[in-house]
């Protein structure tokens, strides 16, 4: 009787050798390097969509009140640096975001509920209290909130910013800090006056990264009080209604 090498070499044809092994594991690592990255950024921006859709709710409400404030000469319902300006809205307190959101609480631009949703983002949030009335209130107490709404005017041109993501300061390049929520380097939002709302990248925050300066402040926005043209003025204009 001759000796069989069947389980041998069906053994060899049924399984991995180590080399074989470690060659699919490195390939797995390498396609996985190339994923990850990719996802994350899809992640993200999927993210930064969804606060640039909230950001343009609180513009819409804002929209409203001051189109009304025009149909009706009501010079209480305008633009953030209108109602500032005239004493409407009490402006320079640590607290601006809040008292900016109650005033349209208060004139029915917008539900309690509503604006902390719009006021949510990935890292940064407000816990608030909040008060039935009428008129409905919310009280800040913690967190950050992720949006920052500049004091634009009637008189601004409808490229003038409206809000921007709490991570950028006008015409300042973007900050990994970790107290820049909530996107820090990864970009930043604007929605202008005219209602137009922009995603744009690390590499857009500043003039440099634009051919000139009526470019930077026709596409990232003009700053309210600024000359179009002249050099743009550095960080958020005075009275920007923030929390945190």
């Amino acid at each position: 009787m001759f000796p069989s090498h069947r389980s041998a070499k069906a053994s060899r044809q049924g399984g991995f050798t180590l080399i074989e092994l470690l060659v699919v594991i490195a390939i797995i690592a390498i396609l996985a390097a190339f994923a990850v990255p990719a996802l994350t950024s899809a992640l993200k921006k999927g993210q930064m969509t969804g606060t640039l859709n909230n950001a343009r709710q609180l513009y819409l409400a804002q929209f409203q009140m001051s189109n009304d404030g025009a149909a009706n000469s009501d010079s209480t319902l305008g633009w953030p640096g209108d109602i500032i300006a005239n004493g409407s809205l009490a402006a320079a307190t640590s607290v601006d975001l809040q008292g900016y959101v109650n005033y349209l609480l208060l004139k029915g631009y917008l539900k309690g509920g509503d604006a902390l949703k719009l006021l949510s983002a990935p890292g940064a949030g407000i816990s608030a209290t909040y008060a039935a009335g009428p008129p409905e209130s919310l009280t800040f107490n913690t967190g950050t909130g992720p949006l920052k709404v500049y004091p634009v005017l009637d008189s601004d041109p409808v490229s003038a910013i409206f809000c921007v993501t709490h991570n950028y300061d006008y015409d300042t390049l973007l900050s990994a800090s970790v107290s820049q929520l909530p996107y820090g380097t990864n970009g930043f939002i604007v929605v202008h006056k005219g209602g137009d709302a922009v995603m744009f990248k690390e590499g857009q925050a500043t003039t440099t990264g634009w051919p000139d300066n009526i470019t930077f402040q026709t596409q990232v926005g003009f700053k309210t009080g600024d000359t179009y043209g002249s050099p743009p003025s550095v960080g958020d204009p005075a009275n920007t209604l923030l929390f945190n």
